[in-house]
């Protein structure tokens, strides 16, 4: 099966266009060299992968017939990526501390319940009953008439 198919295959990419782009830009290896997009998977095969910053490594167990279901994935490959390469991926999106700056847009729903949240408490211990501040202010205007 060659590798763009096989990768398409086992949902490493969306689509097959996308595999034989990232073939293309040299991001797929099979040992130490760059592959074409009609290279032959086989059995046993090592696969180097760069994607999200990070290298993947899978060895071929099996070569499937067709694209697979995600939960099928595991019987047809094996990960054998550095545990270091996962903990950069960890490291990077921890520290993507992502926060909008003041006057970028609405906010999102999870600053609107950080707000909630901060102004609520405050809310809480001041609140009066709107019924009863306007009903005396009626009463006030009522016995001076």
């Amino acid at each position: 099966m060659r590798i763009d198919k096989f990768l398409w295959c086992i949902r490493f990419y969306k689509t097959r266009s996308i595999a034989t782009e990232e073939i293309k830009k040299n991001r797929v290896s099979m040992g130490t060299s760059a592959v074409k997009s009609s290279k032959e998977v086989k059995e046993g095969d090592v696969i180097k992968i760069r994607k999200n910053q990070i290298d993947y490594k899978i060895k071929v167990v099996q070569i499937p017939k067709s694209r697979i279901g995600a939960k099928l994935v595991s019987l047809h490959i094996q990960d054998v990526t550095d545990k270091e390469q996962y903990e950069l991926l960890k490291l990077r999106k921890m520290s993507q501390d992502y926060y909008r700056n003041k006057g970028e847009g609405r906010p999102t729903k999870k600053d609107r319940r950080e707000m909630d949240e901060y102004v609520g408490n405050d809310i809480d211990g001041d609140f009066t009953d709107w019924d009863d501040f306007f009903g005396e202010i009626n009463n006030e205007t009522e016995k001076e008439d």
